[in-house]
């Protein structure tokens, strides 16, 4: 890839957002590695290095304006203007409506709306100049709606609207957004999610899975392989699609 191009992953320390990073490394990205806490990103930088590629951890709250502009800042003096972002980053505070604070409200919509939306302006100042880029939005299944829900779902349906209008906002600065829409995915999420309801981890994947037309669940390399593509340079005439990488069709 010439020119190297610089890509930030936020919630990256773990599962999906970890995933991402190391498969952008593997595809010649330099990856600043970025969630909350730095020193949970450093084995995930430590490993893309240990591959040969460059890495960096950054520790910040993407929904903090100014924690926002000073990471992206820092990747461009440390690694080279950011050309790529996958808005990663995400929480649940999942609860019946009637038992939702506005506190889960506020705290799910803030990192994956707020959050999606002050780390793309600050990164698309970098793409504007050099006339390129990608920006890669974690939406999901649950924006097509999901019982307990209704703050997840809501943000993750407002980044696919998110992800279209910036499309056709940055499209002619040679800068394409697209969405990628996870089903079922093994991470430390459902894990959390399957100990809510008091069921053990593997016998709640094997529902999920019995529902899923390939009767599996997915891996957070499942998720990475779908960015990895519209990040590339091949995908330059993809914009503003949601693709659902769920095992199967969804509505």
């Amino acid at each position: 890839m010439s020119p190297r191009r610089t890509a930030i992953v936020t919630g990256a320390a773990r599962g999906i957002g970890a995933a991402v990073a190391k498969r952008l490394a593997a595809d010649g990205f330099a990856v600043a590695v970025l969630d909350l806490d730095e020193a949970a990103c450093e084995p995930i930088v430590e490993d893309v290095r240990s591959g040969g590629a460059d890495a960096l951890a950054v520790g910040a709250d993407v929904a903090d304006e100014a924690a926002v502009e000073a990471a992206v800042t820092r990747v461009a003096q440390e690694l080279g203007a950011p050309t790529v972002l996958v808005n990663n980053a995400g929480i649940t505070r999942d609860n019946l409506l009637f038992k939702m604070t506005i506190g889960d409200w506020d705290a799910v919509t803030d990192v994956h709306l707020r959050g999606a939306f002050l780390m793309s302006r600050a990164v698309q100042r970098h793409m504007t100049e050099q006339r390129w880029g990608r920006i890669v939005n974690l939406s999901s299944t649950s924006a097509l709606g999901n019982r307990g829900q209704t703050n997840y779902a809501a943000a993750k349906a407002g980044l696919q609207g998110f992800t279209k209008t910036l499309a056709i906002e940055l499209g002619a600065f040679g800068i394409t957004a697209n969405a990628v829409a996870p089903g079922f995915v093994e991470t430390d999420m459902t894990a959390s999610a399957a100990e809510r309801i008091g069921m053990p981890f593997e016998e709640f994947k094997a529902s999920a899975a019995s529902q899923i037309p390939l009767g599996r669940t997915g891996k957070p390399e499942d998720i990475a392989h779908a960015v990895s593509f519209f990040a590339s340079e091949g995908a330059g005439f993809v914009s503003g699609q949601v693709l659902y990488v769920a095992g199967g069709p969804c509505d």
